[in-house]
């Protein structure tokens, strides 16, 4: 039976249990991966190919981890016209979106008569976009993160993507990459992956910062990796909540949860909502609709929402403001919202990856085609992590300029300061500084 759950009553364990939800896979998984990304590390593409080999049952050459132009011509003339179009749609939204979100190259603002300062916004170097592939492919998760990257102008975009049964990559996946500016792929997926962009091999030239969704392992890579490589915001397994109060249709919620579900054991779904006829609807609909999904696919949302390891259910609250709360607390990565008046409570959810608003905006048409990146913080990190943005490839470099009317404005309060905080090398930069040898001295 589905997880039923009533905040009131629920013990401390339980709650926590649920607001760690797949992180607390992701930490028991960490020393197992430890070795692989060390491994990685020291031997190169000789460890890359072993753990492909061993994990993904392909056995590749060096020679061929990197995709050939051939073959992404290929993949345009494989693709069914329809999917092609499909993806030329999804692609266009989710630039458009992007394009917006562009920041002036730099600026600048008179702080005090003479003194200007301002940033300099310019492109990442090289960044390396994990695409995951579990059963299926993802070419979803390629354009999301391709292309703002691409709009920001990074100059050197690498992919990593885990092989299919044959070493091939999806023509779906390669077509995306294309269309969006990539420059190189790899097939080479988990753990390993994220230690070959950290690090480097003889194949893949390391990149400075990496970004995208991935497996517990892909997760607890990052984490042991970070200091060594900018590792982007945290994107492990899938987890959403359904806010909705008795105005919802059950039908629909009962659908909705099962979009997060279906990815994996180690997702999270919920429905939160005071309205308990609501909440037993959706209970009474969910077992049926999980029957009538392929069979593995079937196994993962009963995994998340009936065994007792799943992090799923329906979680009964006694009235909209504690449901909010919840969900606030909870953070989650997708955040779909039925209610009668959905923009009336926009402005008191505060944490979330992305909120989609009204029985018309489900959870599916955001992770494709809608505009806004899908690619959000998971595991509670939407606390402080954004969604996925053009702003993830950039950096900004404070810019200053200060005359010599400026200067002098400034020099007493530098040495005083300098001096307090005991740095006589500060204080001296501006006490003995020549000034009247200076251009603009004479101004």
């Amino acid at each position: 039976m589905v997880h039923f759950y009533e905040l009131a009553t629920m013990d401390a364990a339980q709650r926590r249990r649920l607001l760690r939800r797949a992180e607390l896979r992701i930490e028991e998984v960490t020393e197992r991966v430890r070795p692989i990304v060390e491994d990685v590390r020291t031997r190169g593409d000789a460890a890359l190919l072993e753990y492909t080999a061993r994990f993904d049952g392909v056995e590749l050459s060096a020679e061929r981890l990197r995709v050939s132009a051939e073959e992404i011509e290929r993949a345009h003339h494989q693709l069914d016209s329809r999917m092609r179009a499909a993806l030329e749609q999804a692609i266009r939204n989710v630039k458009a979106f992007h394009q917006r979100q562009l920041p002036h190259e730099q600026w600048y603002t008179q702080v005090m008569p003479g003194v200007m300062a301002g940033e300099l916004v310019t492109p990442i170097s090289s960044v390396g976009l994990y695409v995951p592939r579990g059963k299926g492919a993802f070419p979803s998760v390629m354009y999301m993160l391709a292309a703002p990257a691409s709009i920001a102008g990074v100059a050197r975009i690498v992919v990593c993507t885990p092989p299919g049964p044959s070493g091939e990559i999806d023509a779906a996946s390669l077509v995306a990459a294309d269309l969006c500016g990539v420059h190189e792929i790899y097939r080479v997926g988990g753990a390993q992956a994220i230690a070959a962009l950290a690090y480097g091999t003889e194949t893949i030239p390391r990149v400075h910062k990496i970004t995208g969704p991935g497996s517990g392992y892909v997760a607890a890579a990052k984490r042991l990796l970070y200091g060594v490589v900018d590792v982007g915001l945290p994107a492990g397994p899938s987890e959403a909540i359904l806010l909705a109060d008795d105005s919802a249709d059950p039908e629909l919620v009962a659908r909705d949860l099962l979009i997060e579900a279906e990815h994996g054991p180690d997702s999270s779904s919920l429905l939160v909502t005071p309205a308990r006829p609501l909440a037993e609807a959706v209970r009474q609909l969910l077992p049926a609709k999980i029957a009538a999904l392929p069979e593995w696919r079937r196994a993962f949302c009963r995994a998340v929402l009936e065994e007792e390891k799943g992090t799923g259910g329906i979680i009964l609250t006694r009235d909209m403001e504690e449901a909010v709360a919840f969900v606030n607390e909870y953070a989650p990565e997708h955040l779909e919202v039925q209610v009668r008046e959905p923009f009336a409570l926009l402005t008191q959810l505060r944490n979330a990856g992305e909120i989609l608003l009204g029985p018309a905006t489900p959870i599916c048409l955001g992770n494709y085609c809608i505009g806004t990146n899908a690619i959000l913080p998971t595991g509670g990190f939407a606390h402080t992590f954004s969604a996925t943005s053009v702003h993830d490839f950039l950096k900004r470099t404070g810019v200053a300029y200060v005359t010599a009317t400026g200067y002098r404005a400034l020099e007493e309060t530098t040495r005083m300061l300098a001096e307090f905080e005991g740095f006589p090398a500060h204080a001296a930069a501006v006490s003995e500084r020549p000034l009247a040898t200076w251009p603009e001295a004479r101004e």
